[in-house]
């Protein structure tokens, strides 16, 4: 069985996923397409994300691609999470995950339905909210959710969360039916509210849908792209990536051509033809977000996070900002109110090192100009930094 050490899965790292400053890449979409997904729970992250990976990138760039374009989506995908996705791959990522994702939305809501009592037919009064919801979109061409409950009655109906327990709660049916219909690719997220680290959106109807691909040839789909930028990793990286099941995953990999390889004592995957070494590039630093896709890339992160993952990462295991240098995690950053960067490196890089970090972090400081960011997930040690 070939081995591939750690120093190679770095080099690989840096490469695929363009950190490595002579990889960086030529635009949102070829970043976009190098990680398979962007995650985007956090508004600014896709932003941010793609910032690091390339040169000269404005944020106009990325915002024409998603709400003019349409040529990125932004999609409920692998794990229930927000991601953005070239648009080619949305049906890939709708059928290989989030159509068993949507599914069990639906149930939940029936439930919901139920325990409100507002309905002796749960899923016909859902049938209804969500029409009333689609015809508001066609007359209005995009709207927010407070808009779709001052103007459908039905949209406004308050539907009670955690029934019986002390987290129970009322919140508008709207804010769980756009979600759904969004998660059934029936409309989509548009502009938010604001500058682009804004996460409130628009919501628009969504445009026509090819013929739904069946639910096993998309999976091995995207379990090659994944493999392309993730390989090697191992069957548990896989599961926690994609949300699959064990035997999901077993049927996607024995219909994809891959091999075994050794990982410094664990068995790993990559596709059968990626197997030869792959040259690593020049030492490069970066700054990553909160859930940037390569942070939160794989299960299993000691390869390249190393003992830090109990600082940088929340009780929930979320990601928060990381600086990187040549393919791995050596530290966190974050912004102050008044908008310097600020970092902590937790181990010794020379000072190469810490000379390409200071130059990225005034980079950053500089594209962001008066953009302040407010994470969603945000740890104490990097809370701590801009304090």
């Amino acid at each position: 069985m070939q081995r591939i050490g750690v120093e190679e899965r770095r080099a690989r790292l840096a490469r695929r996923h363009r950190l490595a400053v002579e990889a960086r890449a030529a635009g949102p979409l070829e970043v976009a397409g190098s990680l398979v997904a962007l995650h985007s729970t956090d508004a600014a992250t896709v932003f941010l994300s793609t910032w690091a990976r390339t040169d000269g990138f404005d944020a106009g760039q990325l915002e024409q691609a998603l709400y003019d374009e349409r040529t990125l989506v932004r999609m409920l995908g692998m794990r229930r999470t927000l991601w953005v996705v070239e648009l080619e791959l949305a049906a890939v990522v709708d059928a290989a995950c989030t159509r068993a994702v949507a599914a069990r939305e639906r149930v939940k809501l029936e439930k919901m339905v139920a325990q409100s009592g507002l309905a002796e037919d749960p899923a016909g009064w859902i049938d209804r909210a969500a029409a009333a919801a689609l015809d508001a979109l066609s007359d209005r061409g995009e709207a927010f959710t407070s808009d779709l409950t001052r103007a459908e009655p039905l949209l406004a109906t308050k539907i009670r969360l955690g029934a019986g327990t002390r987290w129970e709660a009322e919140v508008s049916a709207a804010s769980r039916v756009l979600p759904l219909l969004a998660a059934e690719r029936r409309i989509v997220r548009g502009r938010p509210r604001g500058r682009w680290t804004h996460g409130q959106y628009r919501w628009a109807l969504a445009p026509g849908r090819d013929s739904e691909l069946d639910t096993a040839t998309a999976q091995a789909e995207l379990l090659r792209r994944w493999l392309g930028a993730f390989g090697p990793a191992t069957e548990t990286d896989i599961r926690w990536w994609a949300g699959w099941t064990a035997r999901e995953t077993r049927a996607a990999l024995a219909a994809v051509p891959h091999a075994a390889v050794e990982l410094d004592g664990a068995s790993g995957l990559v596709l059968a033809d990626d197997l030869a070494p792959v040259a690593a590039p020049e030492p490069s630093a970066a700054l990553l977000p909160t859930l940037d896709p390569t942070t939160m890339g794989w299960k299993e992160r000691d390869w390249y996070l190393g003992p830090h993952g109990g600082l940088l990462f929340d009780g929930n295991g979320n990601a928060g900002p990381t600086v990187w240098w040549d393919g791995r995690v050596i530290g966190g950053w974050s912004q102050r109110k008044d908008g310097e960067i600020v970092f902590r490196i937790l181990e010794d890089v020379g000072e190469d090192g810490v000379r390409a970090v200071e130059a990225e972090a005034e980079r950053l400081e500089a594209w962001l100009g008066d953009v302040r960011l407010a994470p969603g997930f945000l740890p104490p040690f990097q809370r701590a930094l801009s304090a």
